[in-house]
């Protein structure tokens, strides 16, 4: 346990994850509801909207009037995804609110790439010098290597940690030729490969070529594991983590569209809270937020503490 963080720094992606694969359509306005809901809770960081194509995610074909429409906190960082330069024009039009930053975006498994992104990988090295770049003839800082599929794969299987090494390595010769300063590696189980032994070999894997490299984790529930995965994440010190409210999201192009979502912020901020580490995230309010976005999706979601609630409030209700 000594290597636990004394606080964690968790990203919601809830917003963007959720609304982009949710199959009925959700208004505009409850869009702007949940993220003026999250933004209450203590967060300090939400993902709010998607830039991307309307065609293939039509989901976000409302991202304009989702970013025009929220209530800004002056102590929340609110950013949004793309992918390509369009996105990114989209994206700068909202500057004044959105936290606009570039990273190089890779995947360990090739098949995945081409799923995803209708490239190879070659292709996708190719593409994110040109990403990296225009971000930075823009003045806009790149300091991230993202890693997809980075403990598994649905079309390539098993991947190992020397693949997942290489292709940061890949990253990191993306950064070393366009001048990028990269401060932060994130390591995303997208189809819910890990468990908690490959997330300590990767992790350990990693550490032993970079050993003052930041790493975050993008971990799903698609095989119920993310929060076990997390614990043993934590235990090696590890201190930021993506998540969503009620464990809303899943990739569009995993091939698994009933599987559960992203790891729930709920339950990361309970094993957090019990563990005696903190989040500034107030768990009460933030499980009313995961009931609402319940009530926006119109089914149960997979998040637990929407039903249970927190341990502290049935210590305080039921205990004394």
């Amino acid at each position: 346990m000594s290597d636990l963080p004394k606080f964690v720094e968790i990203h919601e992606e809830g917003p963007r994850e959720g609304f982009q694969i949710e199959p009925g359509p959700i208004s505009t306005v409850d869009k702007i509801k949940l993220i003026d809901a999250l933004s209450r809770t203590g967060l300090k960081h939400i993902q709010a909207c998607s830039f991307v194509n309307p065609r293939l995610v039509p989901g976000w074909a409302d991202a304009e009037q989702v970013v025009e429409g929220f209530m800004a906190h002056e102590d929340v960082e609110y950013t949004g995804l793309y992918f390509n330069g369009n996105g990114l024009d989209r994206a700068l039009a909202f500057k004044d609110k959105l936290s606009i930053s570039g990273s190089i975006s890779l995947t360990a498994s090739e098949g995945f790439t081409k799923k995803n992104l209708n490239r190879t990988h070659e292709e996708n090295v190719s593409a994110m010098k040109r990403h990296v770049t225009s971000h930075l003839e823009l003045g806009i800082p790149v300091n991230r290597i993202g890693v997809m599929a980075a403990f598994g794969c649905n079309y390539e299987g098993d991947i190992s940690p020397d693949t997942v090494v290489q292709t940061l390595k890949d990253g990191m010769a993306i950064a070393n030729e366009t001048g990028a300063e990269i401060t932060l590696f994130s390591l995303a189980d997208t189809m819910g490969w890990a468990a908690p032994h490959r997330i300590e070999k990767v992790i350990g894997k990693v550490r032993s070529v970079w050993p003052n490299m930041g790493i975050s984790l993008h971990l799903h529930d698609t095989r119920g594991l993310a929060i076990a995965n997390a614990y043993a994440a934590l235990k090696m010190g590890i201190s930021r983590f993506d998540s969503t409210v009620g464990g809303l999201g899943g990739c569009p192009f995993a091939g698994q569209p009933k599987a559960a979502g992203n790891i729930c912020t709920e339950e990361l901020v309970l094993l957090c809270e019990e563990l005696g580490i903190s989040t500034g995230i107030d768990l009460d309010q933030l499980i009313e937020v995961g009931r609402l976005a319940e009530d926006i999706v119109g089914h149960q979601l997979p998040g637990e503490l929407i039903h249970a609630g927190s341990l502290d409030a049935f210590r305080r209700e039921r205990l004394q």
